[in-house]
């Protein structure tokens, strides 16, 4: 009998599991139900606000219809572009760098750009835009009150209090080729038991509520200095650059020429503390995406 439920649940788990992958992959998920260009978001805050950012800004500087896509990570929004579903999204050039291309992390942020923009080009026939004007980099928060009780500010000094600690990542924090595995290496992070995995927007509920001690989250998030959180300096420069890079497919920039143009004018616009702001007001005033980016769009003199 027990048999028998274990195969039924494990069929009705895999049906689940197909459903939300095609779900996922509908043309008509969180889009507007077609157009000329596909614009894909990673499935966060920022990457909402930074798709948005694109869509608006093509939209209102050539005659081109935008879809909007939102898919649930860099490697599953990659082999939508690479599969010719997508036509444009943000990356992250340390995520692209090490995530996509498997090449080991190195701390020049001119180097890996032009590696980066090279490989994309010759492998997949993508196109590295230039940047945006700032750097998304992981980081690792931890409590106010626990930063100040210990006197902590660096992640060396944060080792020593890891094994009576709880951790906390996403999952591709953990999987990553710069992720978890490598920083905790790196800095003799040994918590008391493995990492908590949780999803990317439930991870700092989690450490206000303290179900966890330590978590993984993004330089950028507005979240941080709302609630209080401490990030720890990555004082061994484990990470690598990661600057906010639109990606976008060779074959779309030559059937649509003004592409390139639209996108070209976001190039070196926003500051970390500006996308910190725009990340601020959607997930703590609970602002319209659309809204927030035709405000920043105006401020700019992109409108």
């Amino acid at each position: 009998m027990k048999k028998k439920l274990k195969k039924i649940f494990a069929f009705f788990l895999l049906t689940f599991v197909l459903v939300l992958g095609i779900a996922s992959c509908n043309p008509n998920t969180n889009g507007s139900g077609g157009g000329d260009i596909v614009v894909a978001s990673k499935g966060f805050t920022e990457q909402d606000i930074l798709s948005e950012l694109l869509a608006q800004q093509i939209e209102a500087t050539t005659n081109l219809k935008v879809e909007r896509r939102r898919f649930t990570s860099s490697f599953v929004t990659h082999k939508a572009m690479t599969a010719g579903k997508i036509d444009a999204y943000v990356e992250y050039t340390g995520t692209a760098f090490t995530g996509i291309l498997k090449q080991k992390a190195i701390s020049d942020p001119k180097e890996v750009y032009q590696r980066l923009k090279q490989a994309y080009a010759q492998q997949f026939n993508l196109e590295v835009m230039e940047s945006l004007g700032f750097e998304n980099t992981f980081v690792m928060t931890i409590r106010g009150e626990d930063a100040r009780r210990y006197n902590m500010t660096t992640l060396s000094e944060a080792a020593q209090y890891t094994p009576q600690w709880r951790g906390g990542c996403s999952y591709e924090f953990i999987e990553r080729e710069d992720g978890f595995p490598g920083l905790a290496k790196t800095y003799g992070l040994r918590f008391a038991h493995s990492p908590r995995i949780m999803d990317l927007g439930l991870i700092y509920r989690a450490l206000v509520q303290k179900q966890v001690d330590m978590v993984n989250g993004n330089s950028t998030d507005g979240q941080i200095s709302r609630l209080g959180l401490v990030v720890l300096k990555d004082d061994k420069q484990y990470f690598p650059p990661y600057e906010a890079t639109p990606i976008v497919r060779k074959a779309s920039l030559q059937k649509y020429p003004q592409l390139r143009k639209a996108i070209a004018q976001l190039v070196g616009k926003f500051s970390a503390d500006e996308m910190r702001q725009l990340n601020y007001l959607v997930e703590g005033e609970l602002r319209d995406v659309k809204e927030v980016v035709s405000e920043f769009r105006k401020a700019k003199g992109l409108a």
